[in-house]
């Protein structure tokens, strides 16, 4: 089972199925209209870590890759919990962050989105990336005009000068360069989510001399990791290897 929901997941999902492997992608369902993988498909929670164990049991998974979004906390620790109490390997896919980019000293780093409203006080024009969920945080910026990007609409009502962009990477740095110009933007505020996918906007930040805060990754539970496709296929087959009968 792949806990999916990212790119790596469906690329994942996709070399298995090709591959002949049975695979059931689990998602969580919080997105319309998502990009479904190949194989078949599971939308919604299991109910807390008792429903994954049971699910798990029940479906006769042998293996779970966790390669969820890298803020989806609770899910990865429901997944660390369950694997924990049934035996099931577990192995956590999630793509490099941002802490190593060349520019990254240059940024500043928050844990959360109230101290990323905090860190973002002086902005004028903010361009707002960090997620549909971090919104609430900022809805006191009634203030100043507000840039925000998401891929769904929120539930929540935003101030009347805020204005909404509702689209899905990746994004090009041309792209993101033009909607910096077009704010007039002069802070940008965006979550490590790491990988290519939405990183066009940090160089276009970069060159457009706009300040950047970054939302940390939180802290994860303790299980074995890869960082890319080829990592988590090497993983996969010395999990086949160790769970092999052995014949004499």
């Amino acid at each position: 089972m792949i806990l999916g929901g990212t790119a790596e997941a469906r690329q994942l999902a996709s070399i298995l199925t090709t591959a002949g492997h049975d695979v059931v992608s689990s998602l969580a369902g919080r997105v319309h209209n998502p990009f479904l993988p190949p194989g078949r498909v599971r939308v919604g929670g299991f109910g807390g870590v008792d429903g994954l164990i049971s699910y798990l049991r029940t479906s006769g998974i042998s293996t779970v890759v966790d390669a969820t979004h890298p803020f989806a906390v609770q899910m990865s620790s429901h997944a660390a919990a369950a694997a924990d109490l049934t035996g099931i390997p577990l192995v956590r896919l999630e793509r490099p962050g941002w802490s190593n980019h060349s520019r990254a000293d240059s940024w500043s780093w928050v844990p959360d989105a109230a101290a990323a409203r905090a860190a973002a006080e002086r902005a004028s024009r903010p361009f707002l990336t960090s997620g549909r969920q971090s919104l609430q945080a900022f809805q006191s910026w009634v203030d100043r005009p507000v840039l925000a990007r998401v891929v769904d609409r929120p539930e929540i009502p935003l101030p009347p000068n805020w204005t909404l962009l509702t689209s899905r990477g990746p994004y090009s740095y041309a792209g993101e360069r033009q909607i910096m110009i077009d704010h007039s933007i002069d802070l940008l505020i965006t979550k490590d989510s790491g990988g290519s996918y939405t990183a066009a906007k940090l160089d276009a930040a970069h060159d457009l001399d706009i300040e950047v805060v970054i939302i940390a990754r939180p802290t994860r539970p303790k299980t074995a990791r890869v960082e890319n496709i080829e990592q988590a296929m090497a993983w996969l087959r010395r999990s086949d290897e160790a769970t092999m009968p052995r014949t004499s």
